[in-house]
């Protein structure tokens, strides 16, 4: 089967991950077990996955002209990635993230995003969005997001926004744009104002025309279908790092999306590649190849 070409557009990072026994609940100083260097980034993470999987991505995106950029352009484009379209953006500053993993596979993301580097959009090809089968959007470059969003709504492309925590008023202005918008749970909580996930989903479906659904980690993913909660559950495995898994489930249910499974399907293959993730350290460096995805259902 042709893979279908697929987008994704978002903020990169270069990240640095630590292996350690246990956060620590108060200042203190840490042994690393084991450390690992890669590019990061929801959106960058996502195609990565989507790449493993065996899809033709594009990545559209913007770093600084350092080393640090070199280093993440590099890496995308190594994974698979088409980069043409990453901007290197002069006298701005790449984006760094330090990662604590601890031994349940937990983590604590600290990044720094430098508000010198360039937002403006204008410059991303929208026009050509016709191209692509689906798009995979994060919240990380609102502006960036916007315009993408956008296009592909008035050429009837589909996209998915991972909709990861972030000011209110970023998701207020991004998630009408999007024909399906993913939540993970911590976003979903903040922005509809309930612990309960279910009520959740439902007023978010109020507010919404598209597609509204939430990873809700080791339990699965949830979504409203004919005004009703549906629930695919996760499988269950022993979690080494679940950094990167949510957006191991965004790039994997953006593709089987794009592949006119249906959503049911697309959340089952997308929670076996995520679940299938956790199981190995390094972030989305640990996300699984189709083939692997394909023996573990079978499997399951």
């Amino acid at each position: 089967m042709t893979s279908p070409l697929l987008l994704a557009v978002g903020a990169p990072t270069w990240d640095t991950i630590l292996k350690v026994a246990k956060i620590p609940p108060a200042p203190a100083k840490v042994l690393a077990e084991a450390c690992v260097e890669t590019a990061g980034g929801t959106a960058s993470n996502g195609a990565r996955a989507m790449a493993r999987l065996g899809g033709a991505v594009e990545y559209w995106g913007r770093v600084g002209e350092d080393e640090t950029g070199r280093r993440i352009v590099a890496a995308l484009a190594a994974a698979g990635l088409d980069v043409q379209h990453v901007r290197r953006v002069a006298g701005g500053r790449s984006t760094l993230s330090t990662i604590l993993v601890q031994a349940d596979g937990e983590r604590l993301v600290v990044p720094y995003y430098d508000g010198a580097l360039d937002a403006d959009p204008d410059w991303l090809p929208v026009t050509t969005i016709g191209r692509f089968a689906a798009a995979l959007v994060d919240t990380r470059w609102p502006a960036g997001a916007a315009q993408v969003l956008d296009a592909a709504r008035a050429r009837g492309v589909r996209t998915v926004l991972d909709a990861d925590t972030t000011p209110a008023e970023i998701l207020a202005d991004l998630a009408p744009r999007a024909s399906h918008v993913v939540f993970a749970q911590p976003a979903l909580i903040a922005f509809a104002g309930s612990e309960d996930i279910d009520a959740g989903l439902l007023a978010m479906a109020r507010k919404l025309s598209g597609f509204i659904g939430v990873t809700v980690g080791a339990q699965g993913f949830r979504w409203i279908e004919d005004g009703s909660v549906r629930h695919v559950p996760a499988p269950q495995v022993e979690a080494v790092d679940t950094l990167g898994a949510g957006d191991t489930f965004h790039g994997a249910f953006t593709l089987g999306l794009a592949e006119s499974m249906s959503v049911e399907q697309a959340a089952r293959f997308a929670c076996a590649a995520a679940a299938l993730k956790c199981t190995r350290f390094g972030g989305v460096d640990g996300s699984p190849t189709r083939d692997e995805v394909r023996r573990f259902l079978a499997g399951a």
